[in-house]
């Protein structure tokens, strides 16, 4: 047997999760169920393995590009998702039947993509989908936007913008440009706009559609329309007139900012941006993207749009839908970078220290009387000197530390001290611990 040590180490754009990083990730991923539920979104799960002819083609030529695929041992042609949505499409096509309709789903999985890592791009990375399928109703749309607005404020965040758009205004535009057999090309290049310019943008255009100025300016009016939401909707209309496509797309535009401002949400978070095209083909409705005020170099961390054509790739049956997906690793990144996140190592919130073993069963009686209380809690595993558990809990994070030493114990009482601000309280020491429950529930909040 070699006695050789194998270097331990972790392939290019993947990652181990610390306990400091995966609590705040967790965190996030009870959030965003917490306000999937709320709406009516129930959880489903696929396989991280799909056959390559279930993925190729689905998203973009750059998707496929990424796209993790090989021959497996039944040599079969497979590939590991790029996103949640396409293998979403596949599941409701198989399982429609017996879903029932409007169904309304969330997913919160890893997917792969093979592309250049960067701040806040992995090449193995989680989504936080939701989802629903099988209605055309504008009401799914507006609540789409309801759910990420709803989502971010629960998030913490208070300056954030969700920029909405409508694909059918951008094809009807393309259409009425003459434009319409090459959507996809000059939609992937007016998606750049934000990162390369209006000039670099409208080359691109030229070069991939074989377009003439004027044509490229006819699309690119789109991006010189600004104002508040109702003052984009008033500059659009005339733009769109006379083109039934574009005048759907305008009328949904309006209603999904009518309801909007009916449920009191307004400019300063939901913003009509009519230059925004969201890379990705199966678009064909409402799309979203969502930026942080205080950070928008990091890129969009929640985005979506409807896609009413992507079930019928792999069933007869129609099956339109709407959602949109949570970057979660995007936001944490993000999060860390504006001092959202406190640096802890444990997910408990006390800990308690063991004096002797001789006493241990009465600290774990103090542990679980905490935890029936909904209040976690960590027993430290040794009888160490009190400085070594001390600064044990302060390294790891704990917000209040329980300190019953031997007279203590035998005068039926125990300490707590907080972290934060290093006080120290002495409570009695009960059966329930009732009064010690109370005190740290109020100190945790």
């Amino acid at each position: 047997m070699s006695n050789q040590i194998i270097q331990p180490r972790t392939l290019k754009g993947f990652r181990d999760y610390l306990p400091e990083s995966m609590i705040p990730r967790e965190r996030l991923m009870e959030v965003a169920r917490s306000v999937y539920r709320s709406y009516g979104f129930s959880p489903i799960d696929t396989p991280a393995l799909e056959y390559a002819e279930i993925l190729c083609g689905k998203g973009s030529d750059e998707t496929d590009k990424q796209m993790f695929r090989f021959i497996d041992h039944g040599k079969r042609d497979v590939g590991m998702r790029f996103d949640l949505t396409v293998p979403l499409a596949r599941f409701v096509a198989q399982h429609g039947n017996t879903l029932g309709m409007p169904f309304k789903r969330y997913h919160i999985g890893p997917v792969w993509r093979g592309e250049n890592t960067q701040a806040g791009r992995y090449r193995e990375f989680a989504q936080c989908d939701f989802d629903t399928i099988g209605t055309r109703s504008v009401a799914s749309d507006i609540e789409t936007g309801l759910v990420i607005f709803d989502l971010m404020k629960a998030i913490g965040f208070d300056r954030f913008k969700i920029r909405i758009n409508n694909r059918k205004v951008l094809n009807g535009l393309l259409q009425k440009n003459d434009l319409g057999d090459h959507s996809v090309v000059v939609l992937r290049a007016l998606d750049k706009l934000a990162k390369i310019g209006p000039e670099k943008v409208k080359a691109e255009m030229m070069a991939a559609a074989n377009a003439s100025a004027a044509q490229v300016e006819g699309v690119m009016q789109l991006t010189e329309i600004k104002g508040s939401n109702q003052e984009v909707l008033q500059q659009l209309e005339p733009l769109c007139q006379g083109h039934d496509l574009a005048e759907e797309g305008v009328a949904q535009l309006r209603q999904l900012v009518d309801a909007t401002v009916a449920v009191g949400i307004t400019d300063e978070n939901l913003v009509l941006d009519v230059s925004i095209a969201r890379g990705l083909d199966y678009y064909t409705g409402t799309i979203f993207e969502t930026f942080l005020d205080d950070l928008p170099g990091i890129g969009s961390v929640c985005s979506g749009g409807r896609y009413d054509n992507l079930a019928q790739l792999y069933t007869k049956q129609e099956y339109p839908g709407i959602g949109a997906s949570l970057g979660l690793d995007r936001l944490l990144t993000a999060m860390q970078q504006l001092e959202m996140i406190e640096p802890v190592k444990t997910s408990a919130d006390v800990m308690v220290v063991q004096f002797s073993a001789e006493n241990l069963n009465t600290y774990l009686q103090i542990a679980a009387s905490l935890r029936r209380q909904g209040i976690k809690t960590e027993v430290f595993p040794d009888a160490k000197k009190l400085k070594q558990q001390l600064k044990y809990a302060d390294r790891q994070g704990f917000a209040a530390v329980i300190v019953a030493g031997e007279d203590e114990l035998a005068q039926g009482k125990l300490s707590v001290k907080t972290m934060a601000d290093k006080n120290q309280v002495e409570l009695p020491l009960t059966e329930t611990n009732q009064e010690l429950c109370d005190f740290l529930k109020e100190k945790l909040g």
